[in-house]
């Protein structure tokens, strides 16, 4: 069982990059975390720019594929988890840069497949159970431009 809450939040998507926010939260009220380590397995892992107040180190355990890296905090600065609760977190945010051929934020491609804190692993629900939109949402902004568009030329026939 996972005794904290990794919190992994997408923040921005720009065009070539995006960037994740990651959280952990100590909620095991009897155990403080000291120099703690989280490894996520994301398919996207293999083109992280830069990583911003946690260190990285990728793990390859297939030379040819990187999907597996190893955060921990870095030292007299957040690799103390101590308090329990919400008050009680680490954070860090990770620029990844997008692979266009293989990039899609679809049916929670977004999200780690797998998750360990020190070793033990967090579950996570499928990547089909997490909330999407509809892929025909762009066509109601499509219908809505063709209507506004006749609407303001029937205005200016009129006037």
């Amino acid at each position: 069982m996972c005794p904290v809450r990794i919190h992994w939040h997408v923040k921005i998507n720009y065009k070539e990059y995006w960037r994740v926010k990651i959280t952990v939260t100590n909620f095991n009220y009897r155990v403080n975390y000291t120099q703690w380590t989280l490894v996520a397995q994301h398919p996207n892992l293999n083109n992280v720019t830069q990583v911003f107040s946690f260190d990285y180190k990728p793990l390859l355990p297939y030379q040819s594929i990187n999907d597996t890296g190893m955060f921990y905090g870095m030292r007299f600065y957040n690799d103390l988890l101590m308090e329990a609760g919400p008050a009680g977190n680490v954070q860090s945010e990770v620029l990844l840069q997008k692979d266009k051929d293989t990039f899609t934020l679809k049916q929670g491609w977004a999200f780690p497949r797998k998750v360990y804190f020190n070793g033990d692993e967090c579950m996570l629900p499928p990547p089909d159970t997490y909330p999407f939109l509809p892929n025909f949402a762009h066509q109601n902004l499509v219908v809505f431009s063709i209507l506004f568009c006749s609407m303001l030329s029937i205005l200016l026939v009129l006037f």
